[in-house]
């Protein structure tokens, strides 16, 4: 039962269920982001470069037979995943920035002295007063 228990406080601990909403998220912002490459910002790219579709850009280094497929470097794919990881490494620069930001904020501003307990400022409102006398 021990095993159980202390398997249950580790995966109840705050850092391992942040991570796993982390991975959850992070795929599908993964899926978002692959969308937006192949969907949106490729095919006008592939316009502009004369009606190109990345995703076939391709060198045959061995042509298909009836009996093998062909053998070719993707290089399109490559070139989608290059700009994939870039928006994904940009959108995590972003989020990484103003979280700092907002740690250097609460930083800055330190926290107000908690008060004395009242038996102390009892004691140095009667020493302050034998001072005068």
């Amino acid at each position: 039962m021990g095993m159980l228990k202390e398997f249950k406080e580790f995966a109840m601990r705050g850092n391992v269920v942040d991570l796993a909403i982390g991975v959850v998220i992070g795929g599908a912002f993964g899926k978002i982001t692959a969308s937006l490459v192949n969907d949106v910002i490729m095919p006008p790219l592939g316009v502009l470069l004369g009606k190109v579709d990345f995703r076939e850009l391709k060198f045959t280094l061995v042509d298909a037979t009836d009996s093998v497929a062909a053998v070719t470097i993707s290089y399109g794919a490559f070139i989608n995943t290059i700009v994939d990881f870039t928006i994904v490494a940009f959108a995590m620069f972003l989020i990484v920035k103003v979280m700092n930001r907002l740690k250097r904020e609460e930083q800055a501003a330190p926290a107000a002295p908690a008060a004395p307990p009242a038996d102390i400022a009892l004691l140095t409102e009667i020493r302050d007063l034998l001072k005068k006398e």
